[in-house]
């Protein structure tokens, strides 16, 4: 089943489709002002380094970003470019952009995913559709400005490999990367897959449902090569799971969400304890989310229940500093409502660093993960908002939040 543009922001629309919704979430959002301790004022900064403007630059970026060894700025749209399928893009952070490659139909198209660079300074990414034949690709990008895609999914009519590829990748020592689709594979209900330097491509493992099913994030790797990720859906009461992969391909899911906390649609992060931390886009005390902690040994907690004022529906992967601290966005809430860019302690003590305002020059809807300098600034994208007049509510920015 093709759906093309209408999975983007699939899960959210789903999650909380806002004509049917209006009265139930206003009722929470008084209950949650009244019942949790007010969130921290701003305590950031907040520059908009870059306003999308559509095409030819790019819109729709979904994805974080990630930091090349110049200190220049990474990442994807996942619509504009000069064939309006999407581009991958250089950002200064004194806003210089660059369009470094616009997608075709044939190369891949619609990347919703980030980057990961390689040791000699190579970008990989995937393609939620496009490819040979239709089904999404994984692509690679050279410092001299070379794209080659090094496999294109075939989807059902090819066999189990695999289908609409919308989570990053991981990438080891040996070049091979690892990442997953939300489709495809032995059941239909998405892989974990394998594509070595060369391009050859090994699923490790097919979601059936009860293992989970539908992974919207990429994956994280420890030093022994076993994988960790999360399912949307599938597990004992098919709200979501975390899960490990080895490297021989053995899977075990190591959590099933059961409704108090559901729909983990980000990717995890893991400390040198193996302890992994996420998020849920519902559930919690009030339905709007939570940041979790699953330890090595299995035991599972909330560090933190949005409330609405503080953020609500994340969907960003978090980045963990030295001190346990963790950084993340929130797609919508906030002070404004237009989503919310927040740090959660090791203990579970919330601070919300930013709201943004919805209005020109600001942004709105930030659904990607962060990057983080050694200053402490944090670095991310937006999917509305900013100058442009494009878009209908903008074409999305590229900010700056410093510590203030």
């Amino acid at each position: 089943m093709k759906i093309a543009r209408q999975k983007q922001c699939w899960v959210s629309r789903i999650a909380h489709p806002a004509a049917s919704a209006v009265l139930a979430l206003t009722t929470v959002l008084v209950l949650a002002a009244l019942a949790i301790p007010r969130a921290q004022a701003q305590t950031y900064t907040e520059t908009v380094i870059h306003n999308f403007t559509g095409t030819p630059d790019g819109t729709d970026s979904y994805a974080g970003l990630v930091a090349g060894t110049s200190g220049n700025l990474y990442g994807t749209t996942a619509l504009g470019g000069a064939f309006s399928l999407g581009a991958v893009i250089k950002v200064s952070k004194t806003g210089a952009e660059s369009v470094l490659y616009s997608f075709t139909t044939a190369a891949g198209s619609y990347p919703e995913a980030g980057l990961v660079t390689d040791s000699a300074g190579n970008l990989y990414g995937t393609t939620y559709e496009g490819g040979a034949s239709g089904w999404g690709s994984v692509f690679k990008f050279t410092p001299g400005g070379k794209e080659t895609t090094l496999y294109s999914f075939a989807g059902p009519s090819g066999g189990p490999d695999g289908a609409f590829p919308l989570g990053g990748l991981v990438v080891d020592s040996a070049g091979n990367l690892y990442g997953t689709t939300w489709q495809g594979g032995t059941y239909g209900e998405g892989t974990v897959f394998k594509v070595s330097a060369t391009g050859q491509e090994t699923v490790l493992t097919s979601f059936d449902g009860t293992n989970g099913a539908y992974p919207q994030a990429g994956l994280v790797r420890d030093a022994s090569g076993n994988l960790y990720g999360t399912t949307v859906f599938g597990g004992t009461s098919n709200e979501g799971t975390v899960f490990t992969v080895s490297a021989s391909g053995v899977e075990t899911v190591l959590h099933s969400f059961d409704g108090d906390w559901e729909w983990p649609v980000a990717g995890l992060v893991r400390d040198g304890k193996g302890n992994l931390y996420g998020t849920t886009e519902l559930g919690g005390d009030y339905s709007l989310g939570v940041v979790f902690k699953l330890s090595a040994s299995g035991k599972i907690i909330i560090l933190h229940s949005f409330g609405g004022s503080d953020g609500q529906y994340p969907q960003s992967a978090l980045v963990r500093d030295s001190s346990g601290n963790l950084y993340g966005t929130t797609l919508e809430g906030g002070p404004n409502g237009f989503g919310a860019v927040f740090e959660t302690s090791a203990t579970g003590r919330q601070t919300l660093l930013y709201g943004f305002t919805g209005r020109s020059g600001d942004g709105a809807y930030p659904r990607a993960a962060l990057v983080r300098d050694a200053k402490g600034n944090l670095y991310g994208t937006t999917t509305a908002g900013g100058t442009s007049s494009n878009c209908v509510s903008g074409c999305g920015t590229v900010f700056e939040l410093s510590p203030q």
